[in-house]
């Protein structure tokens, strides 16, 4: 049996760096050790891209991490299925609105699946929530803050928002303030603009299509700030916890959501703001018009896998800019196989049942120590990460000179176990489940070596080898791992 009170796990306080603030501070949820956390999902418009994903497996780590540290979190991850893209795509494809952006709604659920993403507890489609954005709007316009325009649209006066900027930290004074005609009816905008911005885009239909809700001021649809605001209150509640996102989600998106959600509501909308950097290929801005342009699928179809591209996506500090190349990858990909090894060989020599010779009792609690230290310290993955390879020496120096048994691979296959519940980037169960016909195959080969048979020996290893996995020699005898 493992004593797993040798092995305990510090449930130590979260530093994570505030946005608004811009300092490091200790995190602690509003409500006993109940986290409520809203991350800014995709617009389905189309599949989504590696710098997407460098911010969702951030996010996924970061829920992850305060699970570690005896949080309960409730995750809401929205969906925009109605912006300008997705009309603009629906239009063209000559689809509805639902058809055309269910395909990308289920290709991004395959993807986070492929990259071990854990599930938020929430996944709202702004189309589900029109009718409660147009009570919000109401609301606004009933407070003055609110007003319609000559275009039928519903924009938000910022001159009516004090502390608009607090979260961005831009000078309003110093840019074009919203007055009278500066208004933005787009979804996205320049950092140089700071006008008005749309809650209700009046319906056109040169531009619209047969897409619109009727609403009290007009047919249209909701502004992008919007849904996200009213998603996040109605399934959250008035103050959040956490609201996360990338760095270029900061200023207009949710500058706005906090100036249209606190009006509305009169408290404070979220606590704390965490956000990711941006991903660069190559040492550029990832274009299309550039060719570094990559969605996840453009990776697997290059034979990477989902989780080697999550241990590339994670492997740097979430502040800081994330350079990707294919030798980077080939890297990340590399580094994973040592690790994965590793624990292809404790499994092998794990026996729960034998007494431990507490020989690696030392090394694995200074993993668990340093590990955690790293990740309490604002997601520090490159400590908690080094704390991982310096285990898996120790344990190699130990392994290798034969002073390991059952019992002590077991107790290393506990801690790494635990920290996986962090990284997700082992799979304990199905990694060493060799399908039954391969262990044959494996097995047809060590006879036709020794009978000396050499072509039935290299037309099995070719089999094999064709099936995704390689032979390894070891001292307990050739054994089959993933390739």
């Amino acid at each position: 049996m493992i004593d797993q009170e040798a092995f305990e796990f510090p449930r130590l306080p979260v530093q994570l760096y505030n946005t608004e603030s811009r300092h490091k501070e200790i995190f602690r949820p509003h409500a006993d050790n109940h986290v409520k956390m809203y991350t800014c999902g995709p617009t389905v418009y189309n599949y989504a891209h590696i710098g997407n994903f460098r911010t969702y497996v951030f996010e996924d780590i970061l829920r992850r991490t305060l699970k570690f540290f005896g949080h309960q979190v409730t995750q809401v991850m929205n969906l925009t299925d109605v912006d300008d893209k997705t009309i603009r795509g629906a239009i063209e494809s000559d689809q509805t609105i639902a058809d055309f952006t269910q395909p990308y709604k289920n290709a991004f659920f395959a993807d986070i699946q492929s990259l071990g993403i854990e599930r938020a507890e929430n996944y709202p489609a702004a189309t589900d929530f029109i009718p409660h954005m147009i009570d919000f709007i109401q609301k606004l316009l009933a407070k003055g803050i609110a007003y319609k325009s000559k275009d039928k649209s519903i924009y938000y006066s910022i001159d009516k928002c004090p502390k608009y900027g607090r979260l961005s930290h831009l000078k309003l004074d110093e840019l074009q303030v919203g007055a009278g005609e500066a208004r933005v009816a787009s979804d996205e905008y320049d950092k140089e603009n700071a006008s008005d911005f749309v809650l209700w885009k009046g319906y056109d239909p040169s531009r619209d299509g047969k897409i619109y809700w009727e609403s009290p001021f007009g047919p249209g649809r909701p502004g992008w700030h919007l849904e996200c605001s009213t998603m996040a209150m109605h399934l959250l509640g008035e103050t959040l916890d956490l609201h996360v996102g990338a760095v270029d989600n900061i200023f207009p998106h949710h500058e706005n959501e906090i100036a249209q959600s606190e009006a509305h509501t009169g408290k404070t909308f979220a606590r704390f703001w965490v956000h990711s950097e941006h991903l660069i290929v190559n040492h550029k801005k990832m274009s299309k018009s550039l060719g570094n342009f990559y969605t996840l699928r453009d990776l697997l179809d290059k034979g990477y896998s989902g989780i080697e591209v999550r241990y590339m996506l994670m492997h740097t500090h979430y502040r800081t800019q994330l350079n990707f190349t294919f030798d980077g990858l080939e890297g990340a990909k590399t580094s994973l196989h040592r690790l994965r090894d590793f624990v292809q060989r404790m499994q092998e020599l794990a026996d729960p049942k034998e007494a431990s010779t507490k020989r690696c009792h030392l090394s694995l609690k200074q993993a668990i120590e340093q590990f955690s230290q790293g990740m309490a310290d604002d997601l520090n993955i490159s400590v908690a990460l080094a704390a991982l390879f310096d285990l898996m020496h120790a344990i190699n120096v130990l392994h290798e000179k034969k002073k390991l048994n059952g019992g002590d691979a077991s107790e290393v296959l506990y801690v790494l176990q635990k920290l996986n519940r962090v990284l997700g980037i082992f799979t304990f169960e199905d990694e060493t489940a060799i399908p039954p016909y391969l262990q044959e195959m494996l097995e047809q080969r060590e006879e036709a070596r020794k009978s000396r048979d050499w072509t039935l020996a290299d037309q099995l290893r070719h089999e094999i080898t064709a099936s995704g996995y390689v032979i390894e020699d070891t001292d307990q005898g050739p054994r089959l791992k993933k390739a």
